[in-house]
């Protein structure tokens, strides 16, 4: 049981990663030329806040996973929620580093929002601490969606892609 255990555990730290090293160029001089609030964290505190998250999140889908009886009818509401949101999530920084599209990021961020807090909602009936163990996730989500709304207003010229 221990191996489904990782492997859930490290899942979403997959697509993270991805996302960073497709993108580990871009970031340091578009990232930087960029209109911020003063309120955004140094880029030096993402890596560890996503590490923690998709840990978090990753434990949280195995304790689902796990009470459902693993790939059952039962899972695939849960877990497909929690599938998608990932997928939107993993999607975020091709669009906003890769492409630069400030516009797309918010529609992805927007939905993934929507799909988290759902997520969130069907696992609370099921596992209540899966669910608790989400709450640091929609958090920084929350600050995430500000933050990326805040850019995209401040930045107009950026708001569409790559310009350079």
């Amino acid at each position: 049981m221990w191996a489904y255990t990782v492997g859930f555990t490290v899942l979403p730290h997959v697509g993270g990663f991805l996302g960073w090293f497709i993108n580990r160029k871009e970031t340091p001089v578009w990232y930087e030329k960029l209109k911020k609030p003063s309120w955004c964290p140094p880029r030096k505190m993402f890596p560890v806040a996503w590490t923690v998250l998709y840990t978090g999140m990753g434990y949280a889908s195995y304790l689902i996973w796990n009470d459902l009886g693993g790939c059952s009818s039962k899972a695939i509401i849960p877990l497909g929620l929690y599938g998608a949101q990932l997928a939107l999530n993993w999607a975020w920084p091709p669009f906003f580093f890769g492409a630069r599209n400030l516009k797309m990021a918010l529609i992805d961020i927007l939905c993934l929002d929507s799909l988290a807090i759902g997520t969130v909602c069907s696992w609370y009936r099921i596992n209540k601490v899966a669910a608790l163990l989400m709450l640091p996730y929609l958090g920084w989500l929350a600050m995430a969606t500000c933050l990326t709304i805040r850019i995209w207003k401040d930045n107009p010229e950026q708001k569409t892609g790559k310009s350079e």
